[in-house]
């Protein structure tokens, strides 16, 4: 049994039928939005770190949809009626939306906690994780949340091993692969266990991620710097 924070649809998550498409930008790339693609490459990672890789990857989301646009570094909301149908993604776009203007950057870890938590609470609402209340010390309530299928996850870490440490071109890794890498690689949390990369595959990754939506180049750079301020050095992989 795994146990953490966090996950996604289980079934068919990378080759599954598209969701309805949500006004204001087009449908992710099958059922899985890329912070619960995030979310579940990288289960086991203590929620501390897998936050800011979340949140990173909802910023990054809304970026390709055209619904945060970048305004010379800050991230800024296209309008203010945009939604995207997404409870985690609109919440995130909210967010944004009535705080001060930020960075980039500055949005990879302020409250991100919050949207760590609503994606928790929209894979319990959709089944795929499960909610098991308990009492710390026999007192405090407490929640731990465990992953009851794992298929999702197994099948998400295949599809990036191949695309994190070749041999196919950076070039012919699919958009949304290529973007979740880019940040996951930044936060020190490659999502295939076991296999290898470097600071060139990375960067190659990266320029395939931004050639996939027009203006993410400055966005993605942005977001892979908030997340290696935010990852501590000693955690960080590479070449592993």
């Amino acid at each position: 049994m795994q146990t953490l924070r966090a996950a996604e649809p289980a079934v068919n998550a990378i080759s599954g039928p598209r969701r309805h498409r949500p006004r204001g930008g087009p449908a992710p790339n099958g059922p899985l939005s890329l912070p619960a693609r995030l979310c579940l490459a990288a289960w086991d990672t203590d929620p501390q770190r897998l936050a800011p890789l979340v949140r990173a990857g909802a910023l990054a989301e809304l970026a390709r949809r055209g619904l945060l646009t970048d305004d010379d570094g800050i991230a800024t909301p296209l309008d203010l009626d945009s939604r995207t149908g997404d409870p985690v993604l609109d919440g995130l776009l909210e967010l944004v939306s009535e705080s001060l203007p930020h960075r980039w950057r500055a949005w990879v870890t302020l409250h991100a906690r919050h949207t760590l938590d609503a994606v928790r609470e929209q894979l319990v609402a959709e089944g795929v994780v499960r909610a098991e209340k308990h009492r710390v010390l026999g007192v405090f309530p407490s929640v731990d949340h465990v992953l009851a299928d794992t298929a999702c996850a197994d099948a998400l870490r295949r599809e990036a091993r191949p695309a994190l440490t070749g041999p196919a071109p950076a070039e012919q890794v699919p958009g949304p692969v290529a973007t979740a890498l880019a940040l996951a690689t930044a936060a020190g949390l490659p999502p295939a266990p076991h296999g290898s990369f470097d600071d060139a595959r990375a960067e190659a990754l990266t320029r395939r991620a931004a050639a996939s939506a027009p203006g993410l180049d400055a966005v993605l750079r942005d977001l892979r710097t908030g997340l290696t301020e935010a990852a501590p050095l000693s955690a960080l992989t590479r070449g592993r």
